[in-house]
């Protein structure tokens, strides 16, 4: 107890002559010496100098060990021993940064830092020896196989009557030329009502060919497609009218209806109008969507085509056009009108991998694209499985369920034995 008195008193005179930083620094380096020496006293079996008859093994020395941490680099004497092997289990052995920073590092990767500013992050953490770009590498690749295991997940373990389809664009370097690589990704709505991210893809284009592999990954990944056999299947697809897109639905999920997304359908209307009577038209397409039965939705089209064709008739050829696409909604319950007529759920994802890709501007190679994307569409999956929010109320997803077949009702009744009716 006079030596830890002794060794405070100590300590505090030479916090007294250093600064701010440099005295958080000092404390630091203190508690975790004195937390390995308690450590090295609990393993040795006796503190330095005491004879017990719980002793292992005797003290051999020190040698140092420099820790990084947020406060700075400190030195460390960690105690050596005659016998056995003795390091302590706050310092991870061979690392060069504590588990913390591992994580900080990590998680700077996952919102958009490049490795090179990942670098000034860590000087600025106060940790005066950096962190090579090779070092960041090694690190973020440990993302690689979280991000493997969750695109290969199965998914048969539920059935999803709603499926969103969309992409967006980042920037690549692909030998040696910066080029747009595509960012394809599937969500879907479960029977209980609970959004999920089916899964995402990267490609040169978003053509037909791409689409097809995407939309045959998630079928071989156990996505149900509706057939007369089997109606618990994917029954409506709500995506742009990219005809690629729209090709690839019909070619590997045939039996989906196809929705055209709403928010996407206005934006091409309006670009075939001037800015001045932009509001007035889109207000008066909006009316279609206000209306409370399918068919009233139905003859709405035809009543705003109409409407429009005098003045103009280009968008009142496009609504003729896309009549059937764009009220595919209306065979659906009103209740999930609103959250099934466009893919704005799938928008707000994009926005976010957005929001984090632009800080990197652009990306060394496809798979550092891939491995940013896949943590946080990871991350927003996990966010909607630990939601107690739905986005569809189970109740109204029921009404989703296929009718039992009277047929099997009466199978399942065939050879059971009625009991006789008795009086008293």
């Amino acid at each position: 107890m006079a030596q830890l008195q002794s060794a405070l008193l100590t300590l505090l005179q030479v916090l007294r002559d250093t600064d701010e930083h440099d005295m958080i620094r000092r404390l630091l380096g203190s508690a975790l010496q004195m937390l390995v020496d308690a450590e090295a006293t609990a393993y040795i079996g006796a503190d330095r100098h005491e004879r017990t008859g719980e002793r292992r093994t005797q003290r051999n020395g020190t040698r140092d060990k420099l820790v990084s941490t947020a406060a700075g680099d400190v030195t460390v004497k960690i105690p050596k021993t005659r016998t056995g092997s003795f390091f302590p289990s706050l310092l991870a052995p061979r690392r060069r940064v504590d588990r913390a920073l591992h994580a900080v590092i990590c998680e700077a990767y996952v919102h958009g830092v490049s490795t090179r500013k990942v670098d000034d992050l860590v000087v600025a953490l106060g940790i005066d020896s950096g962190i090579s770009k090779s070092e960041v590498s090694r690190i973020c690749a440990a993302l690689d196989d979280d991000v493997r295991t969750w695109r290969e997940r199965p998914l048969d373990h539920t059935w999803f009557p709603y499926v969103f389809l969309d992409a967006t664009f980042c920037k690549v370097r692909v030998h040696g030329r910066v080029v747009s690589q595509a960012v394809v990704i599937a969500t879907g709505v479960s029977i209980d009502g609970r959004r999920e991210i089916l899964g995402h893809a990267i490609g040169d284009s978003e053509n037909e060919p791409f689409w097809t592999e995407f939309l045959r990954s998630l079928r071989d990944r156990g996505l149900a497609v509706t057939t007369p056999e089997h109606p618990a299947g994917v029954q409506l697809v709500i995506s742009d009218a990219h005809r690629g897109l729209t090709t690839a639905i019909a070619t590997v999920l045939p039996g989906a209806t196809w929705q055209r997304c709403r928010v996407h359908f206005m934006r091409n209307a309006l670009a075939k109008v001037s800015k001045g009577q932009a509001e007035m038209v889109a207000a008066t397409i909006r009316t279609i969507f206000a209306q409370p039965t399918a068919a009233a939705v139905r003859d709405q089209v035809d009543t705003v085509a109409v409407t429009l064709r005098p003045r103009f008739p280009a968008v009142a050829d496009l609504l003729t056009d896309a009549r059937a696409d764009i009220t595919a909604f209306a065979d659906f319950p009103d209740a999930h009108w609103r959250k099934i007529w466009s893919n704005n759920p799938i928008e707000r994802l994009n926005r976010e991998i957005k929001r984090r890709t632009d800080v990197v501007g652009i990306f060394p190679n496809p798979a550092a694209l891939d491995r940013l994307v896949g943590a946080v569409l990871i991350e927003a999956h996990d966010e909607w499985q630990a939601s107690d929010r739905r986005y569809l109320s189970e109740a109204s997803m029921a009404k989703l369920l296929p009718p039992e077949p009277a047929a099997l009702t009466q199978h399942a009744t065939e050879g059971v034995d009625t009991p006789a009716l008795t009086t008293a």
